[in-house]
């Protein structure tokens, strides 16, 4: 290959690169400028819980017990009024949702503060959902450190006013969390993509009132 043409080569797969990179460094960029500490975390109505999955016998997963511990102490502390618990019901036997809303109650958030969205399939999903679907204008995404940035992306983007909160991702099984902090690449792309072309969620839903009202009795 002449002197030319490797130049030309480099700076080809230079550009492509940079292209590659920008989605990545808007969505962590934007996300990255709301991330509080639990305890900085200002007075905010509504509490946003991402599912993570379940174990085998329904209860929540251990990255989603965090997650859900993390919102126990924001409503204790009174820095949020109401739980917003979003996940993948997508079969009868897959229920995060109700087994998100089972471990708040059982400790100690009253199950009237506690709002269940059944189609949070993805992070894109639950933050449009909470928006056009439950109402949601401010909230703190409670999620893993490494999805954090993302989320607060995504609810950005679908227009709600966010902070965020971080919880660990230690895994006892540390490839895998290699994995998913490198699934954050891709990840970012789409939620690029989707913030950009405004996806609509798979259930988009109308607008109901079950927030709100929860919102009420909390005052």
């Amino acid at each position: 290959m002449s002197t030319r043409r490797r130049r030309v080569t480099w700076i080809v797969g230079g550009v492509l690169l940079a292209l590659a990179a920008v989605p990545v460094l808007w969505v962590q960029g934007v996300g990255q400028s709301e991330v509080r500490a639990a305890d900085d975390v200002p007075a905010t109505p509504v509490a946003l819980v991402l599912g993570a999955g379940l174990k085998p016998d329904g209860s929540p997963s251990v990255y989603l017990t965090r997650r859900l511990d993390a919102a126990r102490d924001l409503y204790e502390r009174g820095a949020v009024d109401v739980v917003l618990v979003s996940g993948d019901h997508g079969t009868a036997q897959h229920d995060e949702p109700t087994a998100m809303l089972d471990w708040l109650v059982e400790h100690g958030v009253p199950a009237d503060h506690v709002v269940r969205d059944h189609a949070g399939f993805d992070t894109h999903d639950s933050c449009v959902r909470a928006h056009d679907v439950f109402g949601v204008r401010d909230a703190v995404v409670v999620t893993q450190d490494y999805h954090v940035r993302r989320a607060l992306f995504s609810c950005t983007a679908a227009g709600i006013s966010v902070t965020g909160v971080g919880v660990s991702s230690v895994s006892v099984r540390p490839v895998q969390a290699v994995v998913w902090r490198a699934r954050e690449v891709p990840a970012s792309w789409r939620a690029a993509w989707d913030a950009v072309t405004g996806r609509s969620p798979v259930y988009a839903g109308p607008p109901e009132t079950t927030l709100q009202d929860a919102l009420a009795t909390s005052r």
